[in-house]
């Protein structure tokens, strides 16, 4: 088969490894700010330079959280939402403020982006407990030391014996998948899939319900569809 032919396509890190890869973005973003100050686009300038901002601030929040795993589910969401969902709010925002002459909308779209990126990372971070084959090996959250919804769920909630193996596990054992998997199953047994699955789907309708207040169109419909691929997607 000819993967051109059938719209696959190689991502750069897949075909030239982490370095190029990173070297490539840092481009296309100085030219997206060249672009930007070229047409006197200083709005958009400034959004996307907000959203580097916030993206380096949530990269090193994780950081810092994660030497002690003591992440609670309110810096969980300043975490993703410097990661993620700032990354996806400035793109909606940039795209608002090349059409919209009216802050208000453009303030709209980038509370669209910001709940889709919410929705985004927490359904990415589901896929770690996964039973199904899709691509992506399962733990590798847990192995990487990083606590997610479904973990800070279960540590909140389960008992205190239950939590300091889990804690143990993540911090001194997380590279034996017997005990990675000891963790899931204790996720899945005290209900960290079910609440991170509710607090997706709310992201979810925050963002259909702010795209509603814009008028019927094809590229509303569009975006919508983009909202649902987002908490339905299987990889």
């Amino acid at each position: 088969m000819n993967l051109l032919n059938a719209g696959v396509f190689f991502s750069i890190n897949a075909l030239w490894k982490n370095k190029i890869a990173v070297l490539v973005g840092d481009y296309l973003l100085s030219k997206g700010l060249l672009l930007s100050l070229n047409n006197n686009d200083y709005k958009v300038l400034q959004i996307l330079s907000e959203a580097v901002k916030l993206m380096s601030e949530g990269e090193l929040l994780q950081i810092e959280k994660a030497r002690n795993l003591n992440l609670d589910e309110n810096i969980y969401y300043d975490i993703i939402k410097g990661k993620t969902a700032s990354l996806l709010s400035s793109a909606c925002a940039a795209g608002a403020a090349t059409t919209f002459s009216d802050n208000l909308y453009i303030k709209k779209m980038q509370q669209f982006g910001e709940k889709i990126g919410m929705a985004f990372q927490i359904k990415d971070d589901l896929f770690d407990y996964n039973a199904k084959n899709i691509g992506k090996p399962t733990g590798i959250d847990i192995r990487e030391k990083k606590l997610t919804l479904p973990v800070i769920y279960t540590l909140a909630h389960c008992d205190r014996s239950l939590r300091k193996k889990i804690i143990y596990i993540i911090k001194n054992e997380s590279k034996n998948k017997d005990k990675v998997n000891f963790v899931i199953d204790a996720v899945r047994a005290n209900g960290g899939i079910e609440y991170a699955t509710g607090k997706m789907l709310s992201f979810r309708d925050e963002a259909l319900q702010l795209l509603h207040e814009f008028e019927i169109s094809e590229t509303r419909d569009a975006l919508e569809d983009l909202v649902r691929f987002t908490t339905d997607r299987e990889y």
